[in-house]
């Protein structure tokens, strides 16, 4: 079942143009022997998309990796449009940095190295936001404390999207040892219960196997 998910994700990717900078971007990530958990070509267009519909101009994205997702969602802001991206990955926020530069995105991306723990508290003493996109795609132990700050950060109608809330439906494994399956359980409650959001978790398929996202939008 696996390929035939992975066969679909490359029949839709493959009714878009190629793109040699994210193909690039890609093949980076392998060259410096990261791991390959960035989003799937057709989830960074998803990405794109949500940020276009928001009419994005300020955007926080929680775990940068090699800037893969950041390029995609930055590639929808208007011209003075910005990206914070939060990384606590020394090496992984130089092959992010390059990967930006290289895809003309450097103005507009702002990748910040740290724990994100220490960090978004900076981001609201510095009065940075409101954001209207933010994307937290980081270790799950800590889910719900940053989906936390990314409400405290956002305003009225802004979108958080949460990766990896599905976790090949091992998040339905209550009695799970593992702590960051533990953490998405939490999340994903904690989500249901926000009277701060209007929420909803979508399961997915795909090359990256069976997984979800989590949306919700900021109310009033």
């Amino acid at each position: 079942m696996h390929k035939q998910w992975a066969a679909v994700d490359d029949y839709i990717a493959g009714l878009f143009p190629s793109d040699p900078v994210l193909d690039a971007v890609l093949r980076a990530t392998r060259d410096a022997g990261m791991p390959q958990i960035n989003v799937s070509p057709v989830q960074g267009r998803l990405l794109h998309v949500l940020a276009l519909a928001c009419n994005a101009r300020n955007i926080l994205e929680i775990g940068t990796l090699a800037g893969y997702s950041a390029i995609w969602m930055a590639r929808a802001l208007p011209a003075d449009g910005k990206l914070i991206s939060l990384e606590f990955d020394p090496k992984h926020a130089d092959v992010a940095r390059a990967n930006i530069a290289r895809a003309g995105l450097a103005d507009r991306v702002d990748v910040r190295l740290g724990t994100a723990l220490d960090i978004l508290p900076q981001l609201a003493a510095e009065g940075a936001g409101p954001f209207d996109l933010i994307f937290i795609d980081a270790d799950k132990i800590n889910l719900t404390t940053y989906f936390d700050w990314a409400v405290r950060l956002a305003r009225p109608g802004s979108l958080i999207v949460v990766d990896n809330v599905i976790r090949g439906g091992d998040v339905l494994d209550a009695a799970s040892d593992d702590a960051g399956l533990q953490g998405v359980r939490r999340f994903n409650e904690a989500i249901a219960a926000d009277p701060r959001v209007t929420a909803t978790i979508l399961q997915m398929v795909g090359s990256k196997g069976h997984d979800g996202l989590a949306l919700a939008v900021v109310r009033g």
